[in-house]
């Protein structure tokens, strides 16, 4: 066999479709999940006026929608990256979807309140517990997601990585979307993505030594 042959039959193995790969990331997701929640409803839980919150004000379940947006749209991500001929612009698309919706729901918060509540609605109650309860509720869901990933071939490893913490960062953002009582899109867009990409920080990070191939 020539070289370029050799190296042919190599490309074509790593781009073949890996079926079970799918299977061990939900495994993954379904294991993190599980401690991420075990933990929030230990030392958070949600908030007492949920079903309230649910039926009466748009902006809890925008709220929700979006956390669960993003980490849709980061699980498609991550699958498709753990193939090593998907390039960085070719999940843009689903990446986008939670911003442009949350987007939506700022410019609705802008011109229903009074420019004089913008910054109390945007600042809100629970800034610092968003920022530890996100990354905290992250921690499981990102190893186990990180260890599934390793089973593909990305081929950009803290990309790969970043799209993982993405993944961790949407679940732990979604319990906590629960529990918090600032449902401003204003609030949201401010503090929920700075708790998520502190995880796709450290996920890009561990990525760049974990998913190497």
């Amino acid at each position: 066999m020539r070289t370029e042959e050799l190296i042919e039959a190599i490309a074509r193995d790593a781009a073949a479709p890996r079926p079970w790969l799918a299977g061990r990331m939900a495994a993954a997701l379904l294991a993190g999940g599980a401690v991420a929640y075990a933990l929030f409803a230990l030392d958070l839980g949600v908030r007492p006026d949920l079903l309230w919150a649910m039926l009466i004000d748009w902006r809890f379940p925008l709220k929700v929608t979006i956390a669960a947006l993003s980490l849709a749209g980061a699980c498609w991500a991550a699958r498709r990256l753990a193939r090593p001929e998907t390039r960085a612009r070719d999940v843009a698309i689903g990446l986008a979807l939670a911003p442009l919706v949350l987007a939506l729901g700022v410019g609705l918060e802008l011109v229903t309140l009074p420019a004089d509540e913008w910054t109390t609605r945007a600042i809100g109650t629970n800034a610092r517990v968003c920022l530890t309860s996100i990354p905290l509720l992250s921690l499981a869901p990102l190893a186990t997601m990180l260890a599934a990933m390793r089973a593909g071939a990305p081929s950009s490893a803290p990309l790969a990585g970043a799209v993982a913490g993405l993944i961790a960062g949407g679940i732990g953002a979604t319990l906590y979307a629960t529990h918090c009582t600032d449902d401003s899109p204003l609030f949201v867009a401010l503090w929920y993505p700075l708790g998520i990409a502190l995880v796709a920080l450290a996920g890009a990070v561990a990525g760049g030594r974990l998913l190497r191939w």
